[in-house]
């Protein structure tokens, strides 16, 4: 008997169904749905005015710069041609589908479409160039069209971390109910509970209850007097995750159009973990759906590639920071006359010991005084994290704090023990605990900065650590890396911001660029990453 034929064969008492279910939960259905259902407007809106402020000042920047009247003229003749211009801009944007969440969610996609919209703005205004009236020449087209296309970008990389934000404190997210009571199933619970700033918020599991072991949320069985559908609106959810391998093919065929023909956004899980979307390519089989699935074969350009960037932008980085690291050696020195440099063994590539440089930002018995804290920690697995730790000094709470103690790493980049982008560097004592899996991390050179780092270093589960770090090992690139140093040049950018706020505060009308400086990290993490102990 199938999973879906077991639960139906156990029918409910002829109560109410939908507060039955609803009270498995403690969810009251109405409550959720019009709260759920009126933040979504609200955040398109935004994106779109951000999108017309940002097209309009690059626009207007670009054709002010580029006429050859005097600036007070030129502002004036450029204003009615950027308006129309940041219009137009939005309309290309909103063909692209770029004010729908499947698409601004997957940060490589966005701007790739946004590359499309200034290739698109930039023909639009050369055309328009050729009219006598028109104050768009073609080199200003071109102009134009890039600033508009780098201010976008920008302004919403600002958005996204403030909607990251707001989603880890459990605003707009929508509630959902996974499908399937399965190993795979489970692990789309921990996936979407272990990530809230994804904006999912599960309410509710609905299958077998025979093979649910998970403890959280409701278990919904899916019986013979209340459909799919009707499950998913008793829990309050208005979209649901399905775990494919939890349901025969003819089952999953049938619950999946039962729950789009009820008006639920749908996703299905593809089982697969530590495959990039990018290798997946759709290749149906008769009309079946199916997907190749591309090995992950780089280059050897890519490789060499990867150490000439870290080898010229370490040694540019060490040459402008110097002075700032002169003065933070002579800060920790007056401080409590210790030594400068903190110095720890840490695992690289090919599970060799290499040992590590910081400047020093904990007081001189910190390795002493760790096990003490332990009970403390804030992080789940092998991983160590206290918000507030008391070893750090306070010279080392300002270097934390902008990250000016990780720029000694810098020279482990030259050595070539440590990359620029990379899996954070782990300590033996931690890799002892690692899994044969977790293990793979070796096969590459750990990094200042990476994929967990810039996603989730203040996330406290081992299994969002676990994850990102294997999916980097298994689809890293030279377009990955590069993603992730824009990330990272956003964080710390967005910590200055705060840096500067907590020395001038800003008015109670807080810009996006503020309130996603309020997304960061604690200050006992490093902007790039941090480590457990220094």
């Amino acid at each position: 008997m199938t999973q879906v034929e077991r639960a139906t064969s156990r029918p409910l008492a002829r109560e109410p169904e939908r507060v039955r279910f609803a009270a498995q939960v403690g969810v009251a259905r109405p409550r959720v749905r019009r709260h759920q259902a009126q933040p979504v407007g609200r955040l398109r809106a935004r994106l779109v005015g951000l999108d017309l402020v940002g097209a309009w000042g690059g626009w207007l920047v670009a054709l002010s710069i580029a006429s050859t009247r005097s600036l007070g003229e030129a502002v004036v003749a450029s204003l009615a041609a950027a308006s129309f211009m940041a219009v137009l801009t939005a309309l290309v944007a909103a063909t692209q589908q770029l004010y729908k969440a499947r698409i601004c969610s997957v940060r490589s996609v966005e701007v790739g479409r946004l590359a499309r919209v200034a290739v698109v703005s930039a023909l639009v205004a050369a055309m328009a160039g050729r009219s006598d009236v028109s104050p768009i020449s073609g080199a200003a087209a071109v102009a134009g069209a890039g600033c508009a296309f780098l201010a976008l970008a920008g302004f919403r990389g600002i958005f996204a971390g403030w909607l990251r934000m707001r989603r880890s404190q459990g605003r707009f997210a929508r509630p959902v109910c996974v499908f399937g009571t399965n190993d795979e199933a489970e692990d789309l619970v921990h996936l979407l509970t272990d990530h809230p700033e994804l904006g999912y918020r599960v309410v509710g599991v609905v299958g077998d209850s025979f093979t649910w072991r998970g403890r959280i949320p409701g278990l919904a069985p899916m019986s013979a007097d209340l459909d799919p559908v009707g499950s998913v609106r008793a829990l309050g959810a208005s979209g649901v995750v399905v775990a494919l391998s939890a349901f025969s093919s003819e089952e999953s065929d049938r619950l999946v159009k039962q729950l789009i023909d009820g008006g639920l956004h749908v996703q299905v899980s593809s089982g697969l973990k530590r495959i990039g979307h990018r290798r997946m390519r759709v290749s149906p089989l008769a009309h079946q759906v199916m997907f190749y699935v591309e090995p992950h074969q780089l280059s050897r350009w890519q490789a060499r590639g990867k150490r000439a960037i870290d080898v010229v932008l370490s040694s540019v980085a060490l040459l402008v920071t110097l002075p700032v690291m002169a003065l933070a050696a002579l800060a920790i020195k007056v401080e409590d006359r210790g030594p400068i440099f903190y110095r720890q063994a840490r695992v690289g590539l090919g599970g060799r010991i290499f040992e590590v440089v910081k400047l020093r930002s904990m007081v001189l018995d910190a390795s002493e005084k760790l096990p003490a804290l332990l009970s403390s920690n804030e992080r789940e697995g092998p991983l160590f994290k206290m918000a507030e730790d008391p070893r750090v000094t306070r010279v080392g709470a300002f270097l934390r704090e902008t990250s000016i103690d990780e720029l000694p790493q810098l020279f482990n980049v030259l050595r070539g023990q440590m990359s620029l982008v990379g899996p954070r560097p782990a300590l033996p004592s931690e890799v002892a605990r690692f899994d044969e899996d977790l293990k793979d991390r070796a096969d590459v050179r750990p990094g200042i900065t990476g994929l967990w780092q810039v996603e989730a270093r203040d996330n406290p589960s081992f299994r969002a650590y676990r994850r990102l770090d294997l999916f980097y090992v298994d689809n890293w690139s030279m377009g990955l890396d590069l993603v992730i140093m824009l990330a990272t040049v956003r964080t710390l950018t967005i910590r200055a911001v705060r840096a500067i706020r907590a020395v001038v505060p800003l008015s109670r009308t807080t810009s996006p660029v503020a309130l996603s400086a309020q997304a960061e990290v604690e200050p006992s993490e490093g902007a790039l990453g941090g480590f457990a102990s220094s």
